[in-house]
């Protein structure tokens, strides 16, 4: 064997390696013309860079996806002087966009963050969303057909239709149909397949359809007939749909106020007693829920979806304590005085407002919602609010229960007793100062209760309990002094027809279009509705 210098036999060694590993890393042509249009992502062009992306999302590559993604949120760096784009790993370290394969940049190199603009981002997001349609994941792929539905960019098209032949979910084939139609009708396709989508449009009957549809019906030709007219059918759609959704909207306003006017029937009904604090009821009983929410939430974490829950019984314990304090220290003098009772509980509401305002601030206090009572139900157009449809199922337990209890126990017999003819309870051996103040303690409690409802759909402040005394009192007297069914049906019947007004009229002007019915019909039927029977009440 001949010997070889040690120089000779290195140099052979590094050819070999280098004939041997430089196929495994060389760039193929594809992988070239990727690499070129991400380095285009730095031009520091908008213009440019959009051209640059749309030509990223039409190669169909899935690491387009990646990149893409990473320029959105930010993580793509130019590379000055020279040029090139580095992709910026949550690690710190810097590699290619394409391979991920690490980068050694000189020490004299500079890193700018690429910009991207509010229009690049949606251009980004349709794009991405285009090269995911076709995701073994159907969320993902659901995700990605939402997002062209939202762009409606014509280069879309050809992926959709791609898509649309091997999508197995009928709800994703669904959207990805819509997202196809509505793209056509912005592009430059043939006029037949664009009336098509109209009818495709129109079926999937939301306002951006309409504001689609709208759009088209300035241009002539049997297109914008035909939009015309769906355009007009699905307003007629939405119309409805709003009127539902006022409806909903109604029952729970309705809902929170037959919770608060149900305690004031049942104290203005026995004694007669015009109680001007009972909003400040449901104002504490909305601070009582803070109180229980912020203890658990640093006591035990765990427990704090069970909060509410534990609000609702520490909530009508509060209140009605508090009810039955301020009975026995001043109502109670003060029966049979009616002005006397409006002046001493108008106090005792700017005095508990006041206190709060020391205790808690006068700023809002914000009480979140537990998970069971987030989200909401959509249902065509109309979506209901899990918060909103538990304070419902809630009134109307709490209603059902009073009826029991009014009807069904021994405190209820005697209350009903007081109310009719309060003498002749008295003279049967019905303690009526104790009834009078287990009532009143029973009707601040259930306005606590309407405070705890309250505090998930509104800010719970100082002022919380004012905005529903008007209304409350208003239910009591349409519906009728005292009657727990009447009460029910002038709270949903007030509630719905506010809401059915604000749209038209303004929310003021609502309030007042109402307060004039509620006049005017006091003047025809004095008693309410439906008018309490008794020798006392008749007389």
């Amino acid at each position: 064997m001949i010997a070889m210098p040690r120089v000779m036999l290195s140099g052979l060694f590094a050819l070999l390696c280098a004939a041997f590993v430089a196929p495994l890393h060389a760039a193929t042509p594809h992988d070239a013309e990727l690499t070129a249009l991400v380095d285009a992502l730095g031009s520091g062009d908008f213009e440019a860079t959009t051209q640059a992306v749309k030509a990223l999302a039409a190669s169909g590559d899935p690491r387009a996806a990646r990149v893409l993604g990473a320029l959105s949120e930010g993580r793509l760096l130019s590379v000055q002087p020279g040029g090139g784009v580095v992709l910026a790993r949550p690690d710190g370290a810097h590699v290619h966009p394409m391979t991920e394969a690490p980068i050694a940049l000189s020490a004299s190199a500079t890193l700018e963050k690429i910009k991207v603009n509010n229009r690049l981002r949606r251009e980004i997001a349709a794009v991405v969303g285009g090269l995911t349609l076709m995701s073994p994941d159907a969320a993902q792929r659901l995700k990605a057909a939402e997002a062209v539905l939202k762009s409606r960019d014509p280069a879309m098209l050809p992926l959709l239709d791609q898509a649309l032949k091997v999508e197995p979910e009928a709800a994703i084939r669904a959207v990805m149909s819509r997202a196809r139609a509505t793209t056509l009708l912005v592009s430059d396709g043939p006029e037949a397949d664009k009336l098509a989508a109209v009818a495709l449009v129109a079926a999937q009957g939301d306002r951006d359809a309409l504001s689609l549809l709208a759009s088209l019906a300035a241009v002539p030709g049997p297109v914008a007939a035909a939009a015309r007219k769906a355009a007009g059918q699905l307003e007629s759609r939405i119309a409805l749909w709003s009127v539902a959704q006022n409806v909903v909207y109604g029952l729970s306003l309705g809902s929170v106020l037959l919770l608060a006017a149900t305690g004031l029937a049942i104290t203005f009904g026995v004694m007669g007693v015009i109680n001007m604090a009972h909003g400040e009821m449901v104002m504490i009983g909305a601070y009582t829920t803070y109180v229980v929410q912020e203890v658990i939430r640093s006591a035990a974490p765990a427990w704090t979806d069970w909060a509410l829950p534990i609000a609702l019984p520490a909530a009508f314990i509060v209140t009605a304590a508090i009810g039955m304090a301020i009975e026995r220290s001043m109502i109670r003098w003060l029966y049979g005085r009616p002005l006397e009772t409006l002046l001493a509980t108008w106090g005792i509401s700017l005095a508990l407002q006041q206190a709060v305002r020391v205790l808690f601030g006068a700023s809002n206090q914000e009480v979140g919602n537990p998970a069971w009572m987030s989200g909401s139900i959509d249902v065509g157009l109309l979506t209901i609010t899990a918060a909103r449809l538990w304070i419902i199922v809630f009134s109307l337990a709490v209603f059902g229960v009073l009826l029991v209890l009014i009807k069904r126990s021994l405190f209820g017999l005697q209350m009903r007793a007081v109310m009719q003819h309060r003498p002749m309870a008295s003279s049967m051996g019905i303690r009526t100062p104790r009834v009078d103040m287990l009532t009143f303690g029973l009707g601040s409690g259930l306005a606590g209760l309407a405070g705890v409802a309250l505090s998930q759909i509104d800010n719970v402040s100082p002022n919380l309990g004012r905005g529903y005394i008007i209304d409350s009192f208003m239910v009591v007297v349409f519906g009728g002094v005292g009657n727990l069914w009447g009460t029910l049906i002038g709270a949903f019947t007030l509630g719905i027809t506010n809401k059915l007004l604000e749209p038209h009229a303004g929310a003021v002007l609502g309030k007042i279009a109402l307060l004039v019915f509620i006049i005017l019909f006091i003047q025809k039927r004095p008693r309410g509705l439906f008018a309490l029977k008794g020798r006392m009440v008749e007389a």
